[in-house]
């Protein structure tokens, strides 16, 4: 056993204490990642609200630009992906371009960022149940609902990889089902006033709020970086992780640049900010194109279905947590306990545990307090992930640079700088964009708009900390943290 592998969990069980090898293929990890965006999701909740503060019906070109920049992103993350094979992702590629202190920071930047997206959701998720189940009679509180939600996605992230990668390719074939019916539904037709390309012009992009859209288009379109974090568990990972990447992307970028183009024809390009303003609830306004354009049937299914939605993105968010509990575990940045796999199913069981722990006692503490789970629970969490999430593509992107520029690999220079500086100065941006913007998108004003962000600081600083303790205790983790761990 080598500097890079664990210990058995209890002093030494007998296994190889390694994730489960060739147990996913490309279409088991493009699931996982579509999971994780959530399509019914983001299309009933996040377009809508997107359409009204951001740039209305020009969202669908704002989705295709942002496929465009996660491309761009992708070309040198997956060329670095080849080289630097491990489940700890952007903390590995940080700690083998910058060092172990770089890395520290990126681990928990990344697990406040994917366990505030898990929880936030999870907030969403008790919220929709409840409101699903009341009519019918089982009226219980929301966090009843969440909890729930908790112990359902633990159970599945203990065990084995395959069972979660079951359950979500079932759940994610059902939401594209029924987000397709309503589209072809509205095409067929016509929509309200005919179709046109209206909203792939830069007049329609430019109306309203541009980077207020793009911001809501990020937010719907992130988790394909969750990619690189099966690397140890992928058949074939540097064909499998590449190709898993890029269909997710495509999938998601063109799925909702489409499903965004039927919305706006729905209403029709000059009716749809009208219409979408005079509802209560903008996130009723897909159900409401539904029942319009399919009949009142389908809104019972889709309702249920945007609970699986919700359960599916949990349990995505689930996973890449586990692996990067796992990983900082396994390399010592946190304690050892957490670095050790299921005798039985090689899953990052300890990593799964912590994080249904986690999970329990924020949803506690916001029940507790009497805080709303959708516009405190939901929004806060969920816009700091992604606030979390875009940093650290930001500074991978950076490590991407900084790794080839002294790894000579024969990349093209168009893979190693051009478009790894790209991607940097846009993520740039579209940061700016979200700390400028925080309090209007997490819907809260005063402390908490600069409080949450700098949550992000905190946790970069905590895993400077960490990785300078670590380089006291033992030089050579220090010095192999990020590496590939050794089969």
């Amino acid at each position: 056993m080598t500097a890079l592998e664990g210990t058995g969990a209890a002093g030494g069980t007998g296994h190889n204490n390694q994730l489960r090898r060739n147990s996913l293929g490309v279409a088991a990890i493009v699931f996982f990642v579509i999971s994780a965006a959530a399509p019914l999701t983001a299309v009933a909740g996040g377009v809508p609200i997107g359409f009204l503060l951001g740039n209305g019906a020009g969202m669908p070109l704002s989705f295709i630009i942002v496929m465009a920049m996660l491309l761009i992103f992708a070309v040198g993350y997956l060329a670095m992906a080849r080289y630097v094979k491990n489940a700890g992702a952007f903390y590995s590629f940080a700690a083998q371009a910058f060092g172990g202190v770089a890395g520290g920071s990126a681990a928990l930047v990344a697990l406040l960022s994917y366990n505030a997206m898990l929880v936030g959701v999870m907030g969403l998720l008790g919220a929709a149940t409840a409101g699903f189940f009341a009519p019918l009679g089982l009226d219980l509180p929301w966090w009843v609902w969440s909890l729930v939600g908790i112990a359902a996605t633990g159970f599945l992230g203990y065990r084995h990889v395959e069972v979660s990668a079951r359950v979500l390719t079932l759940l994610v074939l059902a939401e594209f089902a029924v987000v397709l019916i309503i589209d072809l539904a509205i095409v067929f037709t016509g929509g309200d006033s005919g179709l046109n390309m209206r909203p792939f012009t830069s007049e329609q992009f430019f109306t309203g709020a541009p980077a207020i859209g793009l911001l809501f288009c990020f937010a719907c379109s992130l988790g394909f970086e969750a990619t690189t974090i099966y690397s140890e568990e992928a058949r074939e990972p540097e064909r499998t992780i590449p190709r898993a990447a890029y269909l997710s992307i495509l999938i998601i970028g063109i799925f909702y640049a489409f499903t965004s183009w039927c919305m706006v024809m729905g209403s029709g390009v000059d009716k749809l900010l009208p219409e979408v303003g005079a509802l209560k609830d903008p996130t009723t306004y897909l159900f409401n194109l539904a029942d319009r354009y399919v009949g009142h049937g389908i809104s019972t299914v889709m309702g249920l279905l945007f609970i699986s939605s919700l359960f599916a993105c949990v349990q995505a968010f689930h996973n890449s947590i586990a692996r990067y509990f796992y990983v900082a575990g396994r390399e010592r940045l946190l304690p050892a306990s957490l670095g050790v796999t299921h005798q039985r199913f090689h899953s990052p069981y300890v990593g799964s545990i912590v994080q249904t722990v986690i999970s329990l006692l924020v949803v506690g503490y916001f029940a507790v307090a009497g805080l709303d789970p959708v516009l405190n629970l939901f929004a806060w969490l969920t816009n700091l992930a992604t606030l979390g999430i875009l940093v650290l593509m930001c500074a991978t992107s950076m490590a991407v640079i900084a790794y080839f520029s002294k790894a000579k690999t024969g990349n093209s220079i168009l893979v190693t700088l051009v478009f790894p500086v790209l991607a940097v100065i846009s993520y740039a941006v579209v940061i700016y964009q979200i700390v400028v913007n925080f309090g209007m998108l997490a819907g809260t004003d005063g402390t908490l708009a600069w409080l949450l962000p700098s949550l992000i600081v905190v946790a970069g600083i905590v895993g400077v900390v960490l990785a300078l303790r670590l380089k006291s205790k033992d030089i050579t983790r220090y010095k192999n943290m990020g590496r590939e761990a050794v089969v």
